[in-house]
């Protein structure tokens, strides 16, 4: 017969790793956008190895994160209504898990390809906002991004990205030119940049009619903000004056902060039921 403690000690064992298992999944999965950036090309439908995720997309569309568990991926994009085996765009992909990542269909129509971008989804730092360009105008030469006449990003190529900016949130007078040049092909006078924030701007269209197209995201750690998880404290200062009911009964210490039995309780108050049933076995023998 297992001991009783023996019989304890499995028992904590599964309850940690029954708690464990949704962060090792929330690791294991990689998060993937599409966008549809090829200026001349119909509305889409995405395959991801062979089954059909997104439809109908259309130029300049980017679509929700997904979660996709980590690991080996094929992705394909043809004119929308058709097969997988119409693919215009097939290619394949490695997905890390924890890592976020963009997908797009880059260039012309005739030459179109998947340029795959790695995304940083981290939270700026407090009274932060954080920038990304990506230039993905087929026939654009290299730009230089400025802020009034500072250059931000230098010599940015198609169809490459930026490094991430973190900048003071606020309104900035932004304009794209060409490398080394003063010509302006793209003004953003008065882009208001909101602090926690994250966002990718796109250089899309051919050259004669580019344009900037911007998508947002907002981290979970700045929907949450901490500071408001910081006030949990404060409330909680009221189970200071439970301390005298906590000592006249003992059951009183076993609900969480919250007010509610846990699943930890229960465990281990069945664990202590097991216990004492081993004990008084052993004392009957």
């Amino acid at each position: 017969m297992m001991k009783p403690t023996t019989l304890l000690t499995v028992i904590m064992g599964l309850l940690i790793a029954l708690v464990a298992i949704p962060a090792v999944q929330a690791q294991d999965n990689a998060q993937v956008r599409v966008v549809h950036a090829s200026p001349d090309a119909p509305a889409v439908d995405v395959y991801v190895n062979g089954d059909l995720t997104l439809e109908g997309v259309e130029f300049f569309a980017a679509s929700d994160y997904l979660d996709l568990p980590a690991g080996d991926y094929q992705f394909q994009v043809t004119p929308a209504g058709e097969p997988a085996d119409s693919a215009v765009i097939d290619a394949t992909a490695t997905l890390v898990g924890g890592q976020a990542y963009t997908v797009a269909a880059t260039g012309l129509l005739a030459d179109i390809t998947a340029t795959i971008f790695e995304d940083d989804l981290s939270a700026p730092a407090d009274g932060q906002a954080k920038v990304r360009v990506l230039h993905l105008s087929p026939d654009a030469p290299a730009v230089d991004v400025l802020a009034g006449e500072d250059a931000l990003i230098e010599a940015l190529e198609y169809p490459t990205a930026s490094d991430y900016l973190e900048v003071p949130a606020g309104s900035y007078d932004l304009s794209v030119t060409p490398a080394g040049a003063t010509d302006v092909v793209l003004d953003l006078s008065g882009t208001t940049l909101d602090a926690g924030t994250i966002y990718d701007v796109f250089a899309t269209g051919e050259l004669a009619s580019i344009a900037a197209e911007v998508v947002t995201n907002t981290p979970p750690a700045a929907e949450e903000e901490a500071p408001a998880e910081e006030e949990a404290p404060a409330e909680e200062e009221a189970p200071a004056e439970e301390e005298a009911p906590a000592e006249e009964e003992a059951p009183a210490e076993l609900p969480t902060t919250s007010g509610e039995t846990t699943p930890l309780v229960l465990f281990a108050l069945f664990a202590t039921l097991l216990l004492a049933g081993g004990i008084s076995l052993r004392r009957r023998s």
